[in-house]
């Protein structure tokens, strides 16, 4: 699960002396991202260049598996030093920034292309999605705060959605520490299973995008899977989960507003600020730069080196996805979160893939 990052806020760490140190300490995590991510593109060049010269089939295995799976060796082997723990928590800001910088991938046109059956689709997964876990919920008989919690997580954007409502619903510190562990578990599973499904079904790019947007729960895995698929699906994935991800405000605040009339939470004052505050703001960083693009802002090698910059930034944030996951911590959690979490994910990846495929055999997303 995620370690928390130590506080900073401490006698010294204050002023630029204080900043200085909190930039140093993130130094050497930072460095261990970059050489798990570049170890990761290094052994799939050296992959395929020795398969292509000795004439030998042998699948491509994309440099985000790769350090996936070495980040997945080392911490669960030899486990992170401290001295890296802040440093490799920045991963998710390297996300943030690469969807961003992503943007210059995307005319305003191509994102209206994913079209209103998607989005209805979208509409459709997170309503049945979020009543499914709350009845998986209940036959488990878990805390209806912690069942809160996991379908938030598993119906809108994992990790950071649960983040955003553990103080909105005052929820425990051990229920979301439960709801995280079980969604970073099945999140990692997701990166090997949904490539080998979307090829075993002959998928589209657009479809299987879609699928893995709508399906997959934190946005670094979603936009990891997309990408082992195909460059194509990997911007599609993006764009469904970024929709996914612009309803985390109104979701959270639904839950907020419940839990408060139940007297089991602090009343919501100002809807508008609420929302602003949940609000994930690469989005609107996301559709920024989309709207230069489309104007024609940038200049093409300025294109280029933006495109570069979002891949150097997902190169971190792959690599910080295996850092991160412990299977050890996650075996403290208890079976019953992670056993509601299985359930309810693979109950969201098949009316997914179910609705994707109709979709895409019927009405040719």
């Amino acid at each position: 699960m995620a370690t928390t990052v130590p506080s900073t806020h401490q006698a010294g760490a204050t002023g630029p002396l204080g900043l200085g140190r909190r930039i140093l300490a993130l130094i050497p995590g930072l460095l261990l991202l970059a050489a798990v991510g570049y170890t990761g593109k290094i052994i799939e060049q050296s992959t395929a260049a020795y398969t292509k010269a000795h004439h030998i089939t042998f699948p491509n295995i994309e440099y985000v598996l790769w350090a996936i799976v070495i980040g997945l060796l080392i911490a669960n082997t030899v486990g992170i030093p401290r001295i890296f723990q802040a440093g490799v928590a920045t991963y998710e800001f390297w996300l943030k920034a690469g969807i961003v910088l992503l943007g210059v991938r995307f005319l305003l046109g191509d994102i209206l292309h994913l079209g209103g059956i998607s989005l209805l689709l979208i509409a459709v997964t997170l309503t049945l999605s979020l009543t499914f876990m709350h009845l998986i919920g209940h036959a488990f008989k878990l805390k209806p705060k912690l069942t809160s919690l996991l379908a938030i997580g598993s119906a809108i954007c994992g990790v950071s959605a649960i983040i955003a409502a553990k103080p909105s619903i005052d929820a425990d510190d051990e229920d979301a520490s439960y709801a995280i562990a079980a969604i970073l578990a099945l999140g990692a599973l997701s990166l090997f299973t949904f490539p080998l499904i979307g090829h075993l079904l002959h998928l589209s790019d657009k479809a299987y995008g879609l699928w893995a947007g709508l399906a997959v729960d934190n946005t670094a895995e979603a936009t990891a899977a997309g990408a082992l698929y195909s460059d194509a699906a990997g911007k599609v994935a993006v764009l469904a989960k970024t929709s996914r991800n612009a309803l985390i405000g109104f979701v959270v605040l639904a839950y907020a507003i419940y839990w408060a009339s139940r007297g089991q939470a602090q009343v919501v004052g100002n809807k508008a600020v609420f929302l602003w505050q949940k609000f994930p703001k690469f989005v609107l960083g996301f559709l920024l730069i989309s709207l230069l693009a489309t104007l024609g802002i940038f200049a093409k090698p300025q294109l280029t080196s933006l495109a570069n910059l979002s891949r150097w930034a997902f190169l971190l944030t792959f690599a910080g996805v295996g850092l991160r996951t412990s299977f050890r911590e996650l075996g403290k959690q208890g079976w019953r979160p992670l056993a509601v979490g299985a359930i309810g994910e693979v109950f969201i990846a098949l009316l997914t893939l179910g609705l994707v495929y109709g979709a895409d055999l019927y009405l040719h997303l």
